[in-house]
C-alpha cells in the first residue's frame, strides 16, 4: 500500500491509525534517509497510544520505553549500531517482552520483516510532502491501518 503523506497532520493520522491496530509483540519497521519522518511518525504513534510528554529521539540512548501506552512501546533507533549482533548485549529481547516496538534504521538490527508481526513503513521524501509504503506481515492481515 502507498500513501500520500502531504503535510504533517496526514503523518499524524496515519500514525492514529497504526496505533489503533497496535498490539504487544508487533513490530513497526520504520526505514527511509535522514529526515525522511521516523521518529516523527514515531512520536504520532506514541501519542495516540497514550503518551502525553515529550518523545526524545532514541539515537543516543539507542532504546527509549514507554510503559504507560496502550498497548506498552519500546521506541528504538538502530542508526548508530555496526553490527546486529549488538543486540544481545542491548538486551532488546527483554524490552519486547510484553510491548510493541518501534524500530528506525531496522536494517541496521538485522531487519524484522521476517516476523509475521512486522509492519514495515517506509518513508521518503517527496516534493512538499512525504510517501509511505507500507507493508504488513501475515499477523497484520485483516488489520492493516
Amino acid at each position: 500500500m502507498i500513501l500520500t503523506l502531504p503535510d504533517l497532520n496526514a503523518v499524524a493520522a496515519l500514525g492514529r491509525r497504526i496505533a489503533a491496530k497496535l498490539q504487544p509483540g508487533d513490530v513497526v519497521a520504520l526505514s527511509g534517509d535522514l529526515g525522511a519522518g521516523k521518529t516523527t511518525l514515531s512520536r504520532a504513534i506514541l501519542a495516540a497510544a497514550g503518551h502525553a510528554g515529550e518523545v526524545p529521539s532514541p539515537t543516543f540512548t539507542i532504546i527509549e520505553t514507554y510503559a504507560r501506552t496502550d498497548p506498552p512501546i519500546v521506541h528504538a533507533d538502530f542508526y548508530r549500531l555496526d553490527d546486529p549482533s549488538e543486540l544481545e548485549e542491548i538486551g532488546l529481547e527483554d524490552y519486547r517482552e510484553g510491548a510493541a516496538l518501534l524500530a528506525e534504521w531496522p536494517d541496521r538490527a538485522g531487519g524484522f520483516a521476517h516476523e509475521p508481526a512486522c509492519l514495515s513503513v517506509e518513508l521518503e521524501n517527496g516534493g512538499e510532502g512525504r510517501r509511505a509504503i507500507v507493508e504488513g506481515g501475515s499477523a497484520w492481515h485483516g488489520r492493516m491501518p
